[in-house]
């Protein structure tokens, strides 16, 4: 397992990067904008990390603005801690084996998410490209929020 980033939901792209960036020092790796879902993700790294982050070798913090308004509360501006993982299903089964409810099951192959016992989203995602879809994951309904 990888740790590779932290989310955080901001209401103002252009104020959060001149916090993070011009005034804490962070800097941007990238920025991607999603007309179709409406939202824009950028990606910091601490200065000292900033030439590993670029080749995933440095965690970083993800910056993600949804185009339209709202207003976050209990703790929805907080998005997720994420990990990449070998085998998403193994890790999935291994978890829910242990007891962890499975809120986003891997149905792509790809992307799983479960909860921490403080309800922290925890986000899984498949090292390289996705796995063929497979069962019981691709017909899995999500449960709760994640």
């Amino acid at each position: 397992m990888k740790y590779l980033h932290t989310m955080v939901r901001v209401t103002d792209l252009e104020q959060s990067l001149n916090f993070y960036c011009d005034k804490l020092g962070m800097v941007k790796i990238s920025r991607n904008d999603y007309e179709g879902g409406r939202f824009t993700l950028c990606f910091l790294a601490a200065p000292e990390d900033e030439g590993r982050a670029q080749d995933e070798r440095a965690p970083v913090l993800e910056l993600t603005h949804n185009w339209d308004p709202e207003k976050y509360t209990e703790g929805r501006n907080f998005g997720h801690l994420a990990f990449r993982v070998g085998d998403i299903y193994q890790t999935c089964q291994r978890l829910m084996d242990a007891g962890v409810i499975i809120n986003r099951p891997p149905r792509d192959g790809r992307m799983a998410f479960v909860r921490s016992p403080d309800n922290i989203s925890i986000e899984l995602l498949q090292h390289g490209d996705a796995l063929e879809p497979a069962e019981p994951w691709a017909s899995m309904e999500n449960t709760g929020k994640w």
